[in-house]
């Protein structure tokens, strides 16, 4: 018998931009690094974000606990000024608890746009509630989440932290050490004693593993107003 295409019974194809078992195969991992980065860009655009103040610091902070409470009162200060002064200017964390909570909820309640840069874990479940509407954000992977904590920043702060914090301060130091920024950008290390004592920065002057100019490159601080003065007045924005 003859072979009649007429015959054949049609279905519906999927088209690769719906196949959802595509996408989220081994194979489009690119497809969603470049969603990652993307996407974001998108919204910023959208919702007149230029800028962003990004804090850093442990999700393990306890809301009594001093670092909690500094850290609220740096992002409502921060806030306030940013309303004020830089309209298109985001205070930025992490956007999971701890110190990150009290970075949102210091921004929310000052008014500004508060960001919330969230990462996919098996022990943090969602962002805290304290995130502008559409400024929620989730990521998949690590890489693309610090991209967006620092290509739209203008100054950072740097609360005690663990693993993830030291990993956030080097990646931003040595990519103004090695000039890929360029613009000069305040950095802020705040409870001077937690951080001389987790990090030995004239150790590795001694060792001759960093020049003394590379402690130019951030301040310690304690004091709330005076670390506000610094980053205000020293912030370039766009």
């Amino acid at each position: 018998m003859e072979y009649n295409p007429k015959h054949r019974r049609r279905t519906r194809e999927t088209k690769a931009y719906n196949n959802n078992t595509f996408l989220n195969s081994r194979e489009a991992r690119h497809i969603r690094v470049q969603c990652e980065i993307e996407e974001p860009k998108y919204r910023f655009e959208k919702l007149n974000v230029d800028n962003m103040i990004t804090f850093f610091g442990s999700a393990r902070t306890k809301p009594e606990e001093k670092d909690y409470q500094d850290a609220y009162k740096l992002a409502y200060k921060l806030g306030e000024w940013a309303k004020q002064h830089a309209n298109s200017t985001g205070i930025s964390s992490g956007g999971g608890p701890g110190i990150m909570e009290a970075v949102n909820k210091g921004a929310y309640e000052s008014g500004a746009k508060s960001i919330g840069m969230g990462i996919s874990l098996p022990f943090e479940q969602h962002n805290n509630e304290y995130i502008s509407p559409d400024l929620d954000f989730e990521f998949h992977y690590f890489f693309t989440r610090k991209y967006w904590c620092v290509y739209l920043s203008k100054a950072y702060v740097l609360m005690p932290g663990g693993v993830g914090t030291m990993d956030e301060l080097f990646e931003v130091l040595t990519l103004i050490q090695t000039q890929k920024i360029q613009k000069p950008k305040p950095i802020v290390l705040f409870n001077s004693n937690f951080w001389k004592k987790t990090v030995n920065f004239h150790q590795m002057i001694d060792q001759g593993t960093i020049s003394p100019k590379d402690l130019e490159l951030f301040e310690y601080h304690d004091d709330i107003d005076c670390a506000v003065k610094y980053i205000t007045d020293n912030i370039v924005l766009n």
